[in-house]
């Protein structure tokens, strides 16, 4: 497994946010966590990628225990992530985001004698073209539309080489039509790269379109787990979560 969490727990006062929750991923896997507002699908994130520090548990990348590193650390071990709310420096051009994180990945940000434009172009156009964005990679970035903002984030997500990409709400605030593409975009990067994807998502059109597995939490809580069609036809799952449509 690329991921293995055992057991994480996160408490605020005696509000348990996260309880006990168990999980893996496995190369090349596309999985899906869900649930209601509060679900704790978000403080699990924020664990995993070192933004909170979980009072018990264990968080494995591989062979790296992650769980109480910084997220600076966690990103150099391999783990990529994107945010539901999209952050790019909007004067700079799309490519220019994508060489800010390159020139991070390889430790080159304290250069002061040269044009940090100069550096790592062709890798930076390489990223932009896998994810459809090189044809924009002059524009600033606060022209692009939203759904353009959220490929040149993953761009940025996958500078890092990563082993484990994080994506929190990916298609929000997307238009419908742009949702599948871009989530048929990081299924091939899990396919191709045998990359293992994260996700949390509320449409359930995504989820279930794309998901080889789904995790479902509730008040902090694993309550199902297993394939879309397991997920779906679970009693608990409908009555909390998805409904009887």
């Amino acid at each position: 497994m690329v991921l293995a969490v055992s057991h994480l727990s996160k408490a605020y006062g005696g509000v348990h946010a996260v309880r006990d929750v168990s999980f893996s991923v496995a190369p090349g896997e596309m999985v899906a966590i869900i649930g209601p507002n509060g679900a704790g699908k978000t403080t699990c994130f924020n664990m995993l990628n070192g933004q909170l520090v979980p009072d018990s548990g264990e968080i494995r990348l591989g062979g790296a225990s992650l769980a109480g590193l910084p997220p600076h650390r966690i990103w150099r071990l391999g783990v990529g992530r994107t945010f539901q709310v999209t952050a790019t420096f909007g004067s700079m051009s799309v490519r220019e985001n994508v060489q800010t994180a390159l020139l991070s990945h390889h430790r080159r940000n304290y250069s002061l004698w040269s044009d940090a434009r100069e550096f790592f172009v062709e890798d930076a156009d390489a990223l932009l073209e896998r994810v459809g964005m090189r044809e924009q990679a002059e524009r600033p970035c606060a022209v692009l539309a939203y759904g353009d903002l959220k490929r040149v984030e993953l761009a940025i997500a996958l500078a890092n080489r990563p082993r484990l990409l994080l994506m929190d709400e990916p298609t929000a605030g997307m238009a419908p039509e742009e949702r599948g593409a871009l989530m048929a975009l990081a299924a091939a990067l899990a396919r191709d790269d045998r990359l293992a994807v994260l996700f949390t998502e509320h449409d359930m059109d995504v989820v279930f379109g794309f998901a080889s597995r789904v995790i479902v939490m509730h008040l902090g809580e694993v309550i199902a787990a297993g394939t879309p069609d397991q997920v779906r036809a679970d009693a608990r799952v409908r009555e909390v979560y998805l409904g009887d449509s």
